[in-house]
């Protein structure tokens, strides 16, 4: 695999420096957690830390001084344990080439260089659990909301450096959903389908996932996440796959909905083409200046219409959206943002807009060059909310209930992609897995004949 340098995490650094220029940065990266007994859960770097350096090892610092233009990291020193049990730790002068610092330093440094570097500050931009460590200095001030709002602004858009990540990311994950789609049969279980996708990751180096994998087959499909991946697939249940791998922290978060047998039936066809239909149309709208809370009604609109032309939603579309009927079908966003949090910062106070819709949503934003976002219409046909009686009596002139009892076996399907704001021209498609129905069935084929010629070999 041809790795991305680690030379944007000094610009980002310098980006942090210079919105917060009256004061001394600190961070501290994240811990290990117990998971039970002596055993830790498998260690994540804190995000923002991540964002900043790249370094990955837990019981690490960052101590930016703008004024002084230097930032260093503090790394901890391996001792006799760490060395028998766990392994080396990359040295000062390796970590200060690697990650671009002016200056590494063991953790033992710490308050001493703080201490050095404080004069000429009143103000440390610092997390609270920072107190600590900050008692020797004195009369200051600690920003720790100062310090947040910084970091959620610079994340929002993304640089060259972490578009590149992102690419990573998707580029290993797409590849893993194209072979789930080649591997998966009826007879099956959820869980084989997760362990194709995740050994595929594993193979080409990204060893952790964004989120846990959802792989939902029939009335699965209709919980929105749905972890348990125990169930058999059948003949004629569509698979649902929720799952994206991490890069240096960078997830992605695709979506694929394929059928278990390799062909969608009639029905099959008509939902997904409606969701596809609707996804197609908001990725190609998505530029700078659109606000995410008019995509996500745009997205209403066509699956609205859409179910409209099966018969199964009645009347005027606007008031389908406006009455919540399409939100029974369509429960969830149409968009997040993406980045080293897979529900990543929407940007800090000053990119919240107001919702100019009268449609709830969880993202109100508008789009900036450099956001990454994703794009999941759905449409789900879930029991708990169409045999709700409350539901029947207050949509029964909006939601034809007898046609809707064909479609209660049927699950849901969703369709998710990752999306690049560019400043001119469409989106970019950072995801290249297949999504046309005669791609799908034909990857699905490929997968079939190839297991016939091993077995005729």
């Amino acid at each position: 695999m041809n790795l991305p340098s680690f030379k944007h995490y000094s610009q980002i650094r310098q980006f942090l420096a210079q919105r917060l220029p009256d004061g001394l940065i600190l961070l501290k990266g994240g811990n290990p957690i117990v998971r039970n007994g002596d055993v830790e859960y498998p260690f994540r770097q804190q995000s923002d830390f991540l964002y900043l350096s790249g370094f990955e090892e837990p019981g690490a610092w960052i101590l930016i001084d703008p004024k002084r233009k230097k930032d260093v990291l503090f790394i901890p020193k391996a001792d006799e344990h760490h060395l028998v049990w766990i392994g080396t730790l990359p040295t000062l002068e390796e970590s200060r080439k690697r990650y671009g610092f002016s200056k590494v330093c063991y953790q033992d440094d710490l308050k001493s260089e703080i201490k050095k570097s404080f004069n000429g500050y009143r103000k440390i931009y610092a997390p609270k659990e920072a107190k600590d460590e900050l008692k020797h200095l004195g009369r200051h001030s600690i920003f720790p909301e100062d310090l947040r709002e910084a970091l959620e602004e610079l994340r929002a858009v993304k640089i060259p450096g972490e578009i590149e990540l992102l690419k990573v990311s998707n580029r290993v994950s797409g590849d893993a959903h194209i072979e789930v789609m080649r591997q998966t049969r009826p007879g099956q279980y959820e869980y084989e389908a997760q362990a194709v996708f995740e050994s595929e990751c594993l193979k080409s180096g990204l060893s952790s996932l964004g989120y846990p994998s959802i792989v939902a087959t029939g009335k699965n499909a209709a919980v929105l996440h749905y972890n348990k991946n125990s169930d058999k697939i059948k003949d004629g249940d569509l698979v649902l796959i929720d799952a994206g791998a991490e890069f240096r922290g960078y997830s992605a978060d695709i979506t694929r909905t394929f059928p278990a047998n390799g062909r969608f039936t009639r029905q099959q066809r008509d939902i997904y083409s409606i969701v596809l239909e609707a996804q197609k149309k908001s990725i190609s709208s998505a530029r700078p200046g659109a606000l995410s809370a008019e995509l996500h009604v745009l997205s209403m609109r066509i699956i609205a219409e859409g179910l409209k032309s099966l018969g199964i939603l009645k009347g005027e579309v606007d008031g389908l959206i406006e009455n919540g009927a399409v939100r029974v079908f369509y429960p969830h966003g149409l968009t997040h943002m993406l980045g080293l949090d897979v529900h990543d910062v929407i940007g800090g106070k000053k990119r919240c807009v107001p919702n100019p819709t009268k449609v709830p949503v969880r993202f109100s934003a508008k789009l900036e060059a450099g956001f990454v976002i994703t794009m999941e219409p759905g449409i789900y046909f879930i029991r708990f909310l169409l045999e709700n009686p409350k539901i029947q009596e207050k949509m029964k002139a909006q939601i034809n209930f007898k046609a809707v009892k064909n479609f209660l076996h049927f699950g849901g399907i969703r369709i998710e992609d990752d999306i690049l704001i560019r400043s001119v021209g469409a989106a970019l498609n950072l995801t290249h897995v297949p999504k046309e129905i005669n791609d799908i069935e034909r990857i699905c084929a490929e997968g079939r004949e190839f297991e016939n010629r091993k077995k005729r070999f």
